[in-house]
């Protein structure tokens, strides 16, 4: 294998261990969380589980067929199992924005003030969550039954025109109409959530911004900041937005620049590959900073080091 190749295939083979490991972990903990301590579980921890299912779902699915390509497995994929990679993959990518949307709207109405015109939902969010996963997929699912009929297994190693490629598969070729068509769907799709989004992530500014400036007149304001279990949350939610719409922005201008380019590069769709599936390796360790086990845990391991290696 050449250099870059070697570098390419650690990379993927890191961000499969270490993302499906601490995302598994996580999801082992929220499950026992449910399971055997119940008086500790959030109605926020049900969108957690399900983000965790979608992260190792979307670095599972992406990274181990380029991996294979990276080792020179040629042929991984029948017609079949193309329409299947590609049409899992988008389901699992348009989960992942929907799942980051509901944690960023849940907890901006969660920490929004008493009188504000949001607050009558507040006790409405825990019955909504469940059939708010769900719409988010039959419409992801709707959606994008689309690349079904319109994916095929690679075996044209010289496409050129516009149109999808990876390393083991590519699109057929479709009337200017449909391919515009679909493409708007899925603009308007992702546009709309990423909006909605952002807005409510700066709605979470503003009143973290409002709450400090109150909070400077009372005396005790830096031990009030820093013990509250809400801003905490607030603070890793928006860290996750912010990841989420990098790697998301990052992934998708190299998406749309190999589908409209002439020359097509696989290595290219590889390295987009690598870009989405950041946030689902970063999200775990984001969560895992405020989950009251976890820091049990890490205490627990400490004192135990501090005992042995003092």
């Amino acid at each position: 294998m050449l250099t870059s190749d070697t570098i390419y295939s650690f990379i993927l083979i890191c961000q499969i261990c270490i993302g499906v490991m601490a995302n598994s972990l996580l999801f082992i903990i929220y499950t026992y969380t449910f399971l055997i301590e119940p008086h500790l579980k959030k109605p926020i921890d049900s969108i957690f589980m399900h983000l965790t299912v979608a992260n190792i779902s979307t670095i599972i699915i992406r990274s181990i067929p380029e991996l294979m390509s990276s080792f020179g497995v040629k042929d991984f994929f029948n017609d079949i199992g193309c329409q299947t990679f590609l049409y899992v993959t988008r389901v699992i990518r348009g989960l992942s924005i929907c799942t980051t949307f509901l944690l960023s709207v849940f907890q901006a109405i969660t920490v929004s003030p008493s009188h504000s015109k949001w607050v009558w939902l507040k006790s409405k969010l825990s019955k909504w969550i469940f059939p708010s996963l769900l719409f988010f997929w039959v419409i992801n699912m709707l959606i994008y039954t689309h690349i079904i009929g319109s994916v095929k297994a690679r075996l044209n190693f010289t496409m050129v025109g516009q149109g999808y490629v990876n390393a083991h598969c590519q699109t057929r070729k479709l009337g200017d109409h449909e391919s515009r068509s679909f493409i708007s769907i899925i603009v308007i799709h992702d546009a709309v959530f990423l909006a909605l989004m952002i807005w409510s992530s700066l709605y979470m500014v503003w009143i973290l911004y409002r709450h400090r400036r109150r909070a400077q007149h009372i005396h005790n304001f830096s031990l009030s900041s820093k013990t509250s279990p809400e801003n905490k949350a607030t603070h890793t939610i928006l860290l996750m937005v912010f990841c989420f719409v990098f790697f998301y922005l990052s992934s998708n201008c190299l998406t749309l620049y190999g589908f409209y380019a002439s020359e097509k590069n696989t290595r290219l769709e590889g390295i987009g590959g690598i870009l989405a599936s950041c946030y689902p390796t970063f999200c775990p360790f984001f969560l895992m900073k405020n989950n009251k086990i976890i820091l049990k845990l890490t205490s627990f391991l400490s004192n135990m080091r501090m005992t042995f290696c003092p």
